[in-house]
């Protein structure tokens, strides 16, 4: 979805209410601004971080059991103890 939008005389734009709608954006809510290249970035500011990342990079860890895992980090950290 792509919309043009206008700067104002004090260089503000308004957010089309299609867009506010589809990204649950209202009064008051906090947004990311962001520059990269010459790229605006605008998005909302998540209301918890934790919740946003909460399964993120999911598929790296399937198959792998996590205390066996903590178990062979933490015995090459033993052995670098040793050295």
């Amino acid at each position: 979805m792509r919309t043009i939008v206008t700067t104002d005389s004090k260089n503000r734009i308004t957010i089309p209410k299609s867009v506010r709608n589809k990204l649950g954006i209202g009064p008051r809510d906090q947004l990311i601004l962001g520059v990269e290249n010459d790229t605006l970035i605008l998005m909302p500011k998540p209301k918890s971080y934790s919740k946003n990342l909460r399964g993120l990079h999911r598929s790296i860890w399937q198959g792998v059991v996590a205390t066996s895992h903590v178990k062979k980090e933490r015995d090459t950290w033993e052995k670098d103890k040793g050295d």
